[in-house]
């Protein structure tokens, strides 16, 4: 691992420990983004975490603040330092990632103006907070999850305009989503009650067990009772939803909406 940084950031050392095991790259995520990043061969990964999505035909230099994770991180290599202070020179990459990291990012706008400053081309996935629908987990069950997010995603049409975005790609949620952040459940309202599975999620990590204990114990009974059914059966039978997940992309030519698609 190379130029450790002493700054560590206390959400990812805790919850880090087996993110690998409930947060497995979802395949589809990772051709869109594999086609945004097609024909960059050196890539820089900010808040790479355990390597999910980078490109396995590029140079990758994964970098993320948390120790905990990037020694899960399978590359070779490795540098441990902040989204706002990257220890590259200019123009050294050919693109560079951020997959649902930038809510992290103590300074939004000092995190894009590095992404662009050391890369050809920027590709980040992230989240609308102004989206609708809203996931019924919130809107049923834990609204204090609105409030946290909305605190700290920042609308979507200013990551755009500070990133310099060319291109905004809608990514509608399929049912089956295997990486399990907080919206991959929304058609498998059981797995919430997993604590193991709510422990991957950032969001549950930093809300007090007070709160969301008995929001769970409510979901529990309503699964059982068939109240959630009543209410959201319709679900069932969509393959995927959109709940506001955006690939944004900078830098270089716009690509051709075929080679996206």
């Amino acid at each position: 691992m190379k130029n450790p940084s002493s700054t560590t950031p206390p959400l990812y050392d805790s919850i880090g420990a087996g993110y690998r095991d409930t947060r497995r790259p979802d395949p589809r995520l990772a051709a869109l983004i594999g086609r945004a990043l097609a024909g960059a061969r050196t890539v820089v990964n900010v808040g790479a975490g355990t390597g999910s999505y980078e490109p396995a035909d590029a140079d990758v230099t994964a970098v993320d603040p948390s120790r905990v994770m990037l020694d899960q991180h399978p590359g070779a290599t490795k540098v441990r330092a902040a989204a706002e202070h990257l220890p590259f020179a200019d123009g050294r990459f050919d693109a560079a990632m951020a997959v649902m990291t930038v809510h992290h990012w103590p300074d939004l706008e000092g995190g894009l103006r590095e992404l662009r400053r050391v890369s050809r081309r920027q590709v980040v996935f992230t989240w609308d907070p102004e989206h609708r629908p809203e996931l019924w987990m919130i809107s049923d069950y834990l609204p204090q999850i609105r409030e946290l997010e909305h605190a700290r995603f920042t609308p979507l049409s200013t990551v755009a305009e500070t990133l310099g975005a060319h291109t905004v790609l809608p990514f509608p949620i399929p049912h089956d989503f295997t990486d399990g952040f907080q919206i991959a459940h929304w058609r498998r309202p059981e797995r919430f009650l997993d604590p193991v599975v709510r422990r991957a999620s950032s969001t549950f990590a930093q809300l007090p067990a007070d709160v969301v204990e008995p929001a769970i114990a409510r979901l529990r009974a309503d699964l059982a009772s068939g109240a959630w059914s009543r209410r959201y059966g319709h679900l069932l039978a969509r393959d995927s939803v959109d709940y506001g997940y955006r690939l944004l992309i900078a830098g270089g030519e716009p690509p051709d909406p075929g080679d996206l698609a």
